[in-house]
């Protein structure tokens, strides 16, 4: 889109950056878990992180999927017709 309109180069760029935060998401979580994890841990333990790794990567694939075909819609429609971009911004962001 950007060859045809290179005016919307940094709107085309929104729907990436907000995938990207999802992955943050995911490193803040991991991270958190890492600091953790002791030499000597339960089996209880062991399921609430995992509990905790699964529930943010499932919720951060299906939003990601969200995210990707509202992204792909979107800026082929705002290079059409600028005015849908505000509304690709809140779909994007009640999809996050």
């Amino acid at each position: 889109m950007s060859v045809m309109r290179p005016e919307l180069i940094m709107k085309s760029i929104i729907p990436v950056v907000m995938a990207g935060i999802i992955a943050i998401y995911g490193l803040v979580v991991a991270v958190l878990i890492a600091n953790n994890i002791s030499d000597k841990v339960t089996l209880y333990k062991s399921f609430l992180h995992l509990g905790a790794g699964l529930s943010v990567g499932l919720s951060g694939l299906a939003a990601g999927f969200a995210i990707g075909i509202v992204g792909d819609a979107g800026v082929r429609g705002t290079a059409q017709q600028p005015r849908l971009f505000v509304g690709m911004i809140l779909i994007l962001i009640f999809a996050e």
